[in-house]
């Protein structure tokens, strides 16, 4: 196994739980350009978050993850669909054959990837015509009493963001993406949550894994009271908000390369 940037594997049962799930809304944009009967793959697959909607859709997901703690915890351990397969792997060193796929999704997880030799490898098992989907939702959006509270916890932690975090607050917009743009709405992520949901989230942030790792403190319980007290009943549940980042890009046909590369001349 390659190395990778594991920020998530001590805390694979957190994140887990912790994570929102994505609005169907981004589902139905994939969709719309890529057929049902699509074989999947899903690097960064993570605790599942995106896998159960994704086989839901299309015929078949091999999801890869390089944290065997991840894929541990991952939901198709539990429930064993038929058409999910799991692997522990780095998704720049796939096991899987040349052409083979018609649709990539990577969630939340492209920032962590050697892009160079991963968007090789989306050459190679991409079949023509296929489509990458890649997404990334930013900090939860705070407009009302909780705000303060939430951004004096940000405010600790945001040192320990690791670089890959600009990639996500400008939501990937200057990766060197291997295959032509096609249209993607753009969307919002929402959770209904309660004090202790939205406590656990905090605590699956890799900049708190990173705060907890210097100090030895929790900033999350360092902050709970405070946002309690903004909460009030902690069954109460609120609408979280994070803004979504959908890119849609899609890997030329056989005729559109043999069209392009002889309007390139000899």
């Amino acid at each position: 196994m390659a190395t990778f940037k594991d920020h998530f594997s001590g805390i694979a049962k957190t994140y887990a739980a912790s994570r929102p799930g994505y609005p169907a809304a981004l589902y139905d944009a994939i969709s719309a350009v890529v057929p049902a009967s699509a074989r999947v793959w899903e690097p960064g697959c993570g605790s599942g978050q995106a896998t159960r909607a994704l086989s839901e859709r299309f015929a078949h997901v091999f999801a890869t993850d390089p944290s065997a703690q991840q894929i541990e915890h991952h939901w198709a351990n539990r429930e064993h669909p038929a058409n999910v397969t799991l692997a522990v792997e780095t998704a720049e060193t796939t096991s899987l054959p040349d052409s083979s796929v018609g649709l990539i999704v990577v969630a939340q997880a492209l920032h962590w990837f050697d892009r160079t030799r991963f968007f090789a490898s989306c050459e190679r098992v991409m079949q023509p015509g296929g489509v990458l989907a890649a997404w990334t939702y930013q900090d939860i959006v705070f407009t009302d009493d909780l705000a303060p509270a939430a951004e004096a916890l940000r405010d600790d932690i945001d040192r320990y963001w690791p670089p890959e975090r600009d990639d996500v607050d400008i939501g990937y917009t200057d990766y060197a993406w291997p295959f032509a743009a096609l249209p993607a709405p753009s969307m919002w992520l929402t959770a209904e949550w309660n004090l202790a949901q939205l406590l656990g989230y905090f605590g699956s942030l890799s900049a708190t894994v990173c705060f907890r790792a210097d100090t030895g403190q929790d900033p999350v319980q360092l902050h709970a009271p405070a946002l309690a007290e903004a909460w009030g009943d902690p069954a109460q549940v609120r609408t979280m908000r994070w803004p979504l980042v959908l890119h849609l890009r899609r890997k030329p046909t056989l005729e559109e390369q043999a069209a392009k590369e002889q309007a390139a001349g000899p």
